[in-house]
C-alpha cells in the first residue's frame, strides 16, 4: 500500500543496502498505528529482497524516533490500546527478525519505543548530538517494546537498571562509554559513516553473515552445552 510515514530505497554499491527512512518529522517520528503498519510492511518487503544489509535512518536530525504517538493513544479505549500494542509488538519483531543485519543511524532523540526500536537492531551508530532514554516510569508505565529485555544485553546490568528505573535521558557520549554504540560520529559524518559500515557488511558472503547473526542471537540465551550444538548447526547450514 502507499506509504505515508516510511520510505525505503536501495543504496550503496549495487543497491545491496536497503535504507528504511522514518519520515514523520512533524511528530518527531513518534509512531502511530499507521506508521507501525508501514514499518511492518517494509520489513516484510525487504526481507524478501536480495538486500544484504538494512540501514534505518530518520528524515530529521531532531529525532530518530520519540516512541509511540501519545495523542493517538490517549484517544483509544482499553481494548483499542491492547490491539494497538499488538501491532507495535509486530513492528519490533519485524525489525528484530530480519535475516539481514540491521544498522540504526541515530541523531537527535531516541526515546521510549524509539529507543526500543534501536535495541531491536543489530548495530547502532550515533551522532554526538544523539540522546537516548526510556522515560516510561516517569509516566507510570514500564517499557513495553523490549527495553527491559534488551538493554541489559547491550550494557552492564546495573546501568540498564539505572537508565530504566530513573527514566533519565542519556547523552551519546555516556551511551558510548557504556558500550551501547558501535560508532559515535560528528553529526555531519553520521550518514556516510553508517553507509561505509553497511558496505563493509555487504561485501561479505550474505548467507554466512545471516547465519552468524542468527547463531549469535540464539546462543546468547543458551547455556554453553546447548550453545555449542546450535553453533555447530548454524556452521553446517
Amino acid at each position: 500500500f502507499c506509504m505515508k510515514y516510511v520510505e525505503w530505497k536501495r543504496v550503496g554499491t549495487n543497491g545491496l543496502i536497503a535504507e528504511l527512512i522514518l519520515n514523520r518529522p512533524n511528530s518527531l517520528n513518534a509512531f502511530d498505528t499507521m506508521m507501525a503498519k508501514e514499518i511492518i510492511a517494509v520489513t516484510e518487503i525487504i526481507s524478501n529482497t536480495n538486500a544484504r544489509v538494512v540501514l534505518i535512518t530518520s528524515s530529521s536530525t531532531k529525532a530518530f524516533c520519540t516512541g509511540a504517538d501519545l495523542k493517538e493513544r490517549n484517544q483509544l479505549t482499553e481494548e483499542g490500546w491492547k490491539q494497538q500494542h499488538e501491532i507495535f509488538r509486530e513492528m519490533f519483531a519485524g525489525i528484530a527478525s530480519l535475516k539481514q543485519p540491521v544498522i540504526a543511524a541515530v541523531d537527535g532523540y531516541a526515546l521510549a519505543g524509539g529507543f526500543e526500536l534501536i535495541l531491536n537492531c543489530d548495530f547502532l551508530l550515533a551522532a554526538e548530538t544523539a540522546k537516548f532514554g526510556l522515560p516510561e516510569v516517569t509516566r507510570g508505565i514500564m517499557p513495553g517494546g523490549g527495553g527491559t529485555r534488551l538493554l541489559s544485553k547491550r550494557i552492564a546490568l546495573h546501568l540498564a537498571k539505572e537508565w530504566i528505573c530513573t527514566g533519565r535521558i542519556v547523552s551519546a557520549k555516556e551511551a558510548a562509554r557504556s558500550g551501547l554504540l558501535n560508532r559515535m560520529t560528528r553529526p555531519a559524518d553520521l550518514y556516510e559513516e553508517a553507509l561505509t559500515f553497511a558496505e563493509t557488511l555487504a561485501q561479505n558472503a550474505p548467507i554466512a553473515v545471516q547465519q552468524a547473526k542468527k547463531a549469535i542471537d540464539r546462543l546468547l540465551v543458551l547455556n554453553n552445552e546447548e550453545a555449542k550444538l546450535v553453533e555447530e548447526e548454524h556452521y553446517n547450514t
